[in-house]
């Protein structure tokens, strides 16, 4: 049975974790992170679809420029563990999805936080999906309550 195209958001929030995954690891400027991912590194035969990649971009380029707001979120919300401590892919992961929720009012949180657990499902462990499940949930219920 093939396997159905995944949705593009979906497939843009992938390439920004793995633009982010690059700039972590590298220290690189962002733009030129994205800009490496697509044109190096974009696994389909086909380009990227314009608004795909602005999407991405702008998502991974926001979560980088944020994190002075994002990583206190995160780390009042953890028990035991500052983010520069977590796994990295769980902490982009959670820095992507708090970034979406702080700056995206159209998405509701509960489809920003599946979409988190969706990356985790592919990118991580099970235990890093109830990881992140439960800091998400936790941390939305911080933010204050979208009109």
């Amino acid at each position: 049975m093939a396997r159905a195209r995944k949705d593009p958001r979906h497939r843009a929030r992938e390439a920004a974790l793995q633009i982010l995954y690059q700039w972590d690891i590298s220290k690189r400027d962002i733009v030129k992170s994205a800009t490496t991912f697509f044109e190096l590194q974009w696994p389909n035969t086909d380009p990227p679809a314009d608004d795909l990649r602005a999407f991405a971009t702008a998502l991974a380029r926001d979560t980088s420029e944020r994190l002075d707001e994002i990583d206190p979120l995160i780390a009042d919300t953890t028990e035991r563990w500052r983010p520069e401590r977590m796994a990295i892919l769980d902490r982009l992961i959670l820095r992507m999805a708090v970034c979406e929720m702080l700056r995206d009012t159209q998405t509701p949180p509960a489809v920003v936080i599946n979409e988190a657990l969706e990356l985790a499902r592919t990118f991580t462990t099970e235990e890093s999906v109830k990881f992140i499940n439960g800091m998400l949930d936790a941390i939305r219920k911080k933010l204050p309550v979208r009109p």
